[in-house]
């Protein structure tokens, strides 16, 4: 028994959910990025039709994308996207957190492309700080600064489970626990 598969119909578009966007505000501040985009996978035939009927509405219908490969295991030529296919390219000399979107009819814009299994509260950062007018921050910037802002936290976490694990211990600033008060209890001054 042979299977065909038609992939030159478009996709039912009512059960994918919405894309995961963040876009620049429209001002007069031209910055690095326009925004950002949060897939739920790396499958690009199936993520780029929930961005481009997004983007459609706002910025008019793209007809290209470029990608990094080092990032989506596969990169498709064509994708169908609600009446008319989007065609994709791509450079490795393009940062690999970076997808840019083309249009005929208005022109370019360069997204952030938060990797899908990022945790949400860094999503939401990485969403923010590239919808940012005027920013000068590229998505390399960016990314390195959430891995540092991701370590930040991370020791943060540590010490305070470690001011928990000592029943709030007080340390003095050689990382040692002092007495359990802090402050001369009345009569004691000397």
């Amino acid at each position: 028994m042979t299977t065909t598969l038609d992939r030159t119909s478009p996709r039912d578009l009512a059960a994918e959910p919405p894309a995961r966007l963040s876009l620049t505000p429209k001002t007069t501040l031209a910055g690095q990025l326009d925004g950002a985009w949060w897939p739920r996978s790396r499958d690009l035939e199936a993520e780029l039709p929930p961005l481009a009927a997004a983007l459609d509405k706002v910025w008019g219908r793209i007809t290209r994308v470029t990608v990094n490969p080092t990032r989506w295991p596969v990169i498709p030529r064509k994708v169908p996207v609600a009446g008319h296919t989007m065609h994709v390219g791509w450079f490795t000399e393009q940062h690999p957190d970076k997808l840019i979107l083309l249009s005929y009819a208005t022109g370019r814009w360069d997204l952030l492309v938060i990797p899908p299994e990022t945790e949400p509260a860094a999503a939401a950062r990485l969403m923010a700080a590239a919808a940012i007018p005027g920013s000068v921050l590229t998505a390399g910037a960016l990314m390195a600064d959430e891995v540092v802002i991701g370590r930040d936290l991370g020791d943060a976490l540590r010490r305070e489970a470690s001011w928990e694990s000592e029943g709030g211990a007080c340390m003095s600033p050689f990382g040692s626990p002092m007495g359990h008060s802090v402050l001369p209890l009345p009569g004691t001054w000397r």
